[in-house]
């Protein structure tokens, strides 16, 4: 069964958000072993230097990649990567089944993004829209996006 991991940097405090993750979770477990780990974020006023930003990006980071196997295919969360369709997430998904991957972790970065080491550790940097999102829903969107791959692999129905 496909292990899959998600790393996202925060806590998630909306009512709403938590019952449609456990809504997922629920959903997927009988597709694949789900983890759902949360890095704590680094305090961050409004306003930063450079050097300050790339400071709480560093720390974020060490927690990140602490939670990361050496034979796991990490894919991140980037407003810079490529996006997919429905069916194509699912395909891409299943050929890295087919490849003898069966451990994937997605990250979701902090605020202020991820750090270059998090960045050099991504097997693949995936953008779901060109639109900004907070960061407690894009955890649930990807929760989505994993159940919808999961079905269409399988060949269930699922709403286009």
């Amino acid at each position: 069964m496909l292990q899959i991991k998600i790393i996202a940097v925060g806590k998630i405090r909306e009512k709403f958000l938590i019952e449609g993750i456990k809504e997922y979770t629920k959903r997927l477990s009988a597709y694949i072993r789900l983890e759902i780990m949360e890095i704590g974020d680094e305090p961050c006023p409004e306003r930063l230097s450079s050097a300050d930003e790339e400071l709480v990006k560093s720390k974020e980071g060490e927690r990140i990649l602490k939670g990361i196997g050496s034979q796991e295919h990490v894919i991140l969360l980037d407003l810079q990567g490529k996006e997919f369709t429905s069916p194509g997430f699912s395909e891409y998904i299943d050929g890295l089944a087919l490849m003898g991957k069966s451990s994937v972790t997605f990250i979701i970065g902090g605020s202020l993004g991820v750090s270059q080491e998090v960045r050099g550790r991504a097997d693949y940097r995936w953008s779901f829209s060109q639109l900004t999102f907070p960061h407690p829903l894009i955890r649930l969107l990807l929760l989505e996006q994993i159940y919808r791959a999961m079905r269409i692999s399988k060949g269930e129905p699922y709403h286009k």
